[in-house]
């Protein structure tokens, strides 16, 4: 017989444990939950270098009479999109000097990390804490999209309860979509404040999340349903968007590849699982798909209050206060202080000019339309997979679930070994190589890093093609099924290489571009949820998924003109940089 462990030593274990992933103090001060510790008076124990015994501010940079060295103005063209890695100040000098003369003081000494090992940089966090990010961020979107596909299975029974068409009660998923696409238009833009940071839109739009997902799993109204469904999206929206923005905070060009493949694996899988999470428990109650939503959104609740604060702004911001509380000196300023922001205007920015550049620049725009093809065909498989696999193969909801599942999932976890593979063992190393070899910012072509998506963006319609000429009796189920496959392994390369292009190409709206980005994907899936199920009766599986196989395959030329002319492009275009 195996011994025992007393429970008080069991309890002892798990308490270590948990201090030694979270490294308490340095990990947990700056997270949500460590901020309400902090409050709760406990200081002592999660304290900052600035709040330690014996702590000497070392010296920075100090713009004397509010006027911004030369140096400090060329560092970087808007500090609020930078990683402060050196002084930075950009503003107008009549901008800072009112600044300055509303604290009382004639100059300022600029914050910013205290070496380039700081280990307050989040790029200099361990690889234990960023993966922990990382894993957060993967299960936050993974629920959030796995939260839109999850009623399609609950669509007879919504119908039957509230008496309504089956048209009418596709609303739910394609209500959802829209509002997964509108809140990051909003919700990027707050996270770019450097006083409000990534953690406060995830988190407190994510509790509202939650406590919609229970009052949904109870509400007897139809059209308050549909509202709740909307609002859910909007609630859940924020790291659809800024997820990519808090990866790049934590990773430099070379590594964020790494983390972006579980960002977007879980956007591809999300999807594909939500079906088939409730697909045997609706035939007893329809409301199980809403509660096993609210029981992953109770997952996500635990997880988000322990994540770290990522925004390099935030953090800095937050630095100089502490300084000027710890010395009594208003003089340490953030770059963020001495250039005010204003909201207002910051958010009609951050909405019309991803706007902008996505209709003036073909690069931007290639990727946004692409994306928009990409998803509009992945969500018109809720369409025509019951027609082909219940109608056609006779499957039940349940092996539907199950087909739906993995033929994408097992499809995106090819795409994403293969992808990871050629970033790890050729590409990262070799363009590291030529960095430490070569005196030039950016060492690599920018282009490069579309080359796995210029042979996956030959996949989709291949894939598409064979499911569409397949999906018939006479056919075993898993031919087109392998089409879908090979849609879902080529399409994730293909998104993996834009997704790596677009920031380089415009990091100061990075951010704000994935939300315009993410605003035309879920705008064209919403679309292909309602006209979906016409398009697939009217012409038929085989002309149907042609169409959309067809439209897929516009995007073969898309990538490669971009691949020849995209530096071309750039050079011309009054937006890089």
């Amino acid at each position: 017989m195996a011994p025992t462990i007393p429970q008080s030593k069991m309890i002892q274990y798990c308490f270590a444990f948990i201090c030694a992933f979270l490294q308490m103090g340095e990990c947990l001060r700056d997270t949500p939950f460590g901020e309400l510790l902090r409050f709760l008076g406990l200081k002592a124990y999660l304290f900052f270098p600035e709040e330690a015994e014996n702590f000497q501010a070392p010296s920075f940079s100090t713009v004397i009479e509010a006027t911004p060295s030369k140096e400090i103005e060329n560092d970087v063209e808007d500090p609020e999109r930078a990683v402060p890695k050196s002084p930075v100040v950009d503003a107008p000098p009549e901008e800072i000097i009112k600044r300055l003369s509303s604290k009382n003081i004639s100059a300022a000494t600029i914050v910013t990390w205290y070496s380039p090992e700081d280990p307050e940089n989040p790029r200099n966090w361990s690889d234990l804490k960023k993966a922990w990010v990382i894993i957060v961020l993967t299960v936050y979107t993974f629920v959030v999209y796995c939260t839109a596909s999850i009623i399609t299975p609950t669509v007879d029974y919504v119908m039957h309860e509230f008496d309504v068409s089956i048209d009418v009660a596709s609303l739910g998923l394609s209500l959802y979509v829209v509002g997964y696409g509108v809140g990051p238009m909003f919700f990027s833009p707050i996270s770019e404040i450097p006083a409000i940071g990534r953690n406060p839109p995830y988190l407190y739009s994510f509790i509202l999340f939650f406590i919609i997902s229970i009052v949904l799993a109870v509400v007897k109204s139809f059209p308050a349903l549909l509202v709740l469904r909307f609002l859910q999206g909007v609630f859940g929206s924020p790291v659809l968007a800024s997820g990519a923005a808090t990866i790049e905070d934590i990773y430099d060009i070379y590594s964020a590849p790494y983390g972006y493949i579980w960002w977007i694996a879980a956007m591809y899988c999300g999807p594909a699982f939500g079906p088939l999470f409730p697909a045997w428990a609706v035939a007893d109650d329809w409301r199980w798909a809403l509660w096993i939503t609210v029981i992953m959104a109770g997952i996500v609740m635990v997880m988000l209050p322990l994540v770290p604060e990522t925004s390099p702004t935030k953090i800095i911001l937050h630095r100089a206060r502490r300084l000027r509380k710890v010395t009594k000196d208003e003089s340490y300023m953030a770059p963020s202080e001495l250039k005010p922001l204003n909201f207002g205007a910051n958010l009609q920015i951050a909405l019309n000019k991803p706007l902008e550049i996505t209709v003036k620049d073909p690069a931007i725009a290639f990727a946004c339309i692409y994306g928009a093809i990409v998803y509009a065909t992945y969500y018109s498989f809720f369409e025509c997979f019951p027609i082909v696999y219940l109608k056609i193969y006779h499957f039940d909801l349940g092996q539907l679930g199950l087909v739906f599942c993995g033929s994408i999932t097992g499809g995106c976890a090819v795409g994403l070994v293969i992808y990871y593979t050629y970033l790890r063992h050729y590409f990262i190393p070799r363009a590291r190589h030529i960095q430490s070899t070569s005196p030039t910012l950016q060492p690599v072509p920018q282009e490069a890093w579309l080359r796995p998506g210029l042979l996956g963006v030959f996949g989709p319609p291949i894939g598409l093609f064979l499911f569409a000429f397949t999906a018939k009796e006479s056919t075993h189920w898993i031919v087109p099924t392998m089409g879908i496959g090979i849609f879902a392994a080529t399409s994730f390369a293909v998104f993996q290489s834009l997704i790596c292009y677009i920031p380089l190409t415009y990091p100061k709206y990075v951010a704000s571009l994935f939300a315009a980005n993410d605003l035309t994907r879920s705008a064209a899936a919403a679309v292909m949820v309602v006209v979906g199920r016409w398009m697939y009766e009217d012409l038929g599986i085989e002309k149907g998924v042609c169409v959309v196989a067809g439209l897929s395959g516009l995007g073969t030329v898309g990538m490669w003109v971009l691949w020849w002319f995209g530096a071309r492009m750039r050079a011309r275009s009054k937006f890089t940089g």
